[in-house]
C-alpha cells in the first residue's frame, strides 16, 4: 500500500491517493504494517505518524540487532574524526547543500572523511567532493558488516548519516555501531526510529521545543536554520526571454518547483483559485512526469481553469536552473512537506517565496530558510492567511519588489547563505556531542547558542 501510494503522489492521482492514504495512516497508527517512512513524510501531517513509522520500518528492515562494534573506552586525541556517510557524493541536492561546508571544516580540530556508497557518476560535483574530504572512501563493493568494520579501522569518533531513510539508503551500516557517537543530519527531513542514531542535528523552527518526544534522537538545534547552504552556488549570468521558457510577456507568474508528490489537491485547488483571480497570471512548474503532467492538466479542467495556464519547465543544467528562478514572481510553496533544497535555491536565486508552517519537521523547513533570511512575513500559519498573502502579493507590484530587494540584500548578510557562520555552530555542536561523550555522559540534547 505504501508503495501505491509513493506512485499515486507522483502522478497526482488525487481522489485514489487519498482514500489510500488515509488507510496507510490508519495500519500505521495500528502498527499492522510497515511502509518506507519517507511516504508518511509526503503524505502525513502527523510527527507521530512519522515516527511509528520510521520505527516500524527500521526492525523490520534489521531483523536481527548486530552487535555493536564500537566497544569503547572514549578516545582522547587532538582531532575528532568525523565521517559523513551518504550515498549522494555526486550531482545531488544534498551535495549541493554541503559541499562547501566540507571544505571548510576546521583541520585543526577536525579530520573529515567521506564514506561513500552511491555512484561515481564522473561529474565536476563528484570531483570537488573527494578533493573537500580529507579521505574519500568509496564503500559501495562492501556490505554493511564490511562498511563499519572499516569505519571502526580508521576510528570515526562521529558518524553523520546523511541520508536518513531516503531512496538508497543504507542504515544497515550504523546499525553496526562503527562510531561511539552517531548523528541523523540533512539528508532526511524527520526522525529515523532507528536506536543505533544519536543525534538529530535541527533548529527552533522545524522542532519546536516540546516535540522531542517524535523524535527517537536526541535533539540538537543549532541557531538560524538546520540547514547548511553552500554560497559558491553558480547561478547562470544569462537569464533566457520568458518566451523561451514558454511563459507568457507581461504575466503574473507564479512557481512551484517541487517534485510532484509535494503537490497536494488542497493547495492546488487553491492556486487555481489565485489563477483565476489573477488575470493572465500563470503557475510555472517542474515537469516531472508524463502522467503527473496530464493529471494535472485535468485537474486545472476541473476547477474551470484553462491547461495552458500551466507551463511546465523541463529539467536542465542546476546553474541554468537557478537563473531562470528570475522569470518567475513568487514561489509558492505546499504542504505536508515543504520545499527544502528547491526552498533554498529560489531564496538563492533571488525569487521570494510564500510558504505556510506545517505540523512536522518536514513542513517547516521553508520557515526556518526565511526566519534566517530576514522575511518571517512570508510565512502564513494557515492556509487562509496563505491565500490571502499569495493574493496581495501578485496584485501590489510594490509590495512584491520590496520582498525582492530585501532578499537581495539579505541574501548576502544574514545567516542561510553564511556557510563559515554555520561551520561555526555545527562544530560547536559536534564538540559538545564529543565533550558530553567523554566525560561518560549519556547522548542528551541542546541548544547552539549564536555565534
Amino acid at each position: 500500500l505504501g508503495s501505491l501510494v509513493w506512485c499515486e503522489l507522483l502522478t497526482y492521482r488525487w481522489p485514489q491517493a487519498a482514500v489510500d492514504i488515509e488507510a496507510l495512516r490508519k495500519q500505521v497508527r495500528e502498527g499492522s504494517v510497515a511502509c518506507a517512512p519517507f511516504t508518511l513524510v509526503a503524505g502525513s501531517d502527523s510527527a507521530a505518524e512519522q515516527l511509528a513509522a520510521a520505527e516500524r520500518h527500521v526492525s523490520e528492515l534489521l531483523t536481527s540487532k548486530p552487535a555493536s562494534l564500537w566497544r569503547g573506552p572514549a578516545r582522547r586525541r587532538d582531532r575528532i574524526t568525523l565521517a559523513y556517510l551518504s550515498g549522494d557524493f555526486h550531482e545531488h541536492a544534498t551535495s549541493k547543500l554541503a559541499a562547501r561546508l566540507f571544505e571548510l571544516h576546521d583541520r585543526a580540530r577536525f579530520e573529515v572523511l567521506a564514506v561513500s556508497y552511491g555512484e561515481d557518476d564522473g561529474s565536476p560535483a563528484r570531483r570537488r567532493l573527494q578533493q573537500a574530504f580529507d579521505r574519500f572512501v568509496d564503500v559501495r563493493a562492501l556490505d554493511d558488516a564490511a562498511a563499519a568494520r572499516q569505519m571502526l579501522q580508521v576510528q570515526v569518533d562521529i558518524a553523520i548519516d546523511l541520508k536518513g531513510h531516503t531512496p538508497d539508503a543504507r542504515p544497515g551500516i550504523l546499525a553496526h555501531r562503527p562510531a561511539p557517537l552517531q548523528v541523523n543530519y540533512l539528508g532526511y527531513p524527520g526522525t529515523t526510529g532507528a536506536p543505533f542514531i544519536d543525534y538529530l542535528i535541527a533548529d527552533a523552527a522545524v522542532i519546536p521545543v516540546g516535540e522531542e518526544r517524535f523524535f527517537s534522537e536526541q535533539v540538537v538545534r543549532l541557531p538560524y536554520s538546520y540547514q547548511v547552504n553552500d554560497a559558491t552556488r553558480a547561478i547562470a549570468e544569462r537569464v533566457p526571454a520568458r518566451r523561451e521558457a514558454g511563459l507568457p510577456d507581461g504575466a503574473f507568474v507564479f512557481c512551484s518547483f517541487n517534485n510532484s508528490y509535494k503537490i497536494t489537491p488542497a493547495f492546488f485547488e487553491l492556486w487555481m483559485r489565485l489563477l483565476e483571480q489573477v488575470p493572465g497570471s500563470v503557475l510555472w512548474l517542474l515537469d516531472d512526469n508524463p502522467s503527473a503532467r496530464s493529471n494535472l492538466q485535468q485537474s486545472a479542467r476541473a476547477h474551470r481553469v484553462e491547461p495552458a495556464r500551466l507551463v511546465f519547465a523541463p529539467r536542465v543544467d542546476h546553474a541554468l536552473h537557478l537563473g531562470r528562478h528570475r522569470l518567475a514572481d513568487l514561489f509558492l510553496d505546499n504542504l505536508p512537506c515543504n520545499a527544502h533544497t528547491t526552498a533554498s535555491d529560489a531564496l538563492w536565486a533571488g525569487l521570494p517565496l510564500l510558504t505556510c508552517r506545517g505540523t512536522t519537521f518536514a513542513g517547516r523547513v521553508a520557515a526556518s530558510l526565511l526566519q534566517a533570511v530576514g522575511l518571517p512575513e512570508l510565512i502564513a500559519h494557515d492556509l487562509g492567511q496563505y491565500e490571502r498573502l499569495a493574493l496581495e502579493l501578485a496584485r501590489d507590484p510594490k509590495l512584491l519588489a520590496g520582498y525582492r530587494e530585501r532578499l537581495a540584500r539579505n541574501r548576502l548578510t544574514h545567516a542561510l547563505f553564511d556557510t563559515e557562520r554555520f561551520r561555526r555552530h555545527i562544530e560547536e555542536a559536534y564538540l559538545r556531542m564529543w565533550d558530553l561523550h567523554q566525560r561518560g555522559e549519556p547522548p542528551r540534547g541542546f541548544d547552539v547558542p549564536p555565534a
